[in-house]
């Protein structure tokens, strides 16, 4: 049986990401920004997502100053990035908290459904 998201632990989710997203530079190319993703709940975890030059690279911890921080748990988490849960919503539900740039976590859910990450994990 293939493993779903839920399996994943949330390292594994990270390092899929990373992977998904450097099969194709084209959605990012020119896009540079740092996202941080500050995680809670049954697994926690702070994690960077980079963009730069054309590259995703995804780091643990909060070693850098991030464009914009995304807080929430690592349910919502897992239902942000397979496209089941609405940014827009989430973050007037109260189940995504945003730190820094708005524009460019918008921007995030755009790139994420261009690499139909769904499809992926």
């Amino acid at each position: 049986m293939p493993k779903t998201i839920e399996d994943y632990s949330l390292a594994e989710v990270m390092k899929k990401i990373e992977e998904i997203l450097a099969v194709n530079p084209e959605p990012v190319q020119g896009f540079s920004a740092i996202y941080q993703f500050d995680i809670s709940g049954a697994e926690e975890g702070v994690y960077q997502l980079h963009f730069q030059e054309g590259k995703a690279s995804v780091k643990e911890g909060d070693e850098s100053p991030a464009d914009c921080t995304l807080i929430m748990s690592l349910d919502n988490f897992r239902k942000f990035l397979l496209g089941n849960l609405n940014g827009t919503l989430a973050f007037m539900t109260g189940k995504l908290k945003i730190k820094g740039d708005i524009g460019k976590a918008l921007k995030l859910e755009n790139i994420l459904k261009q690499y139909k990450v769904k499809e992926h994990l």
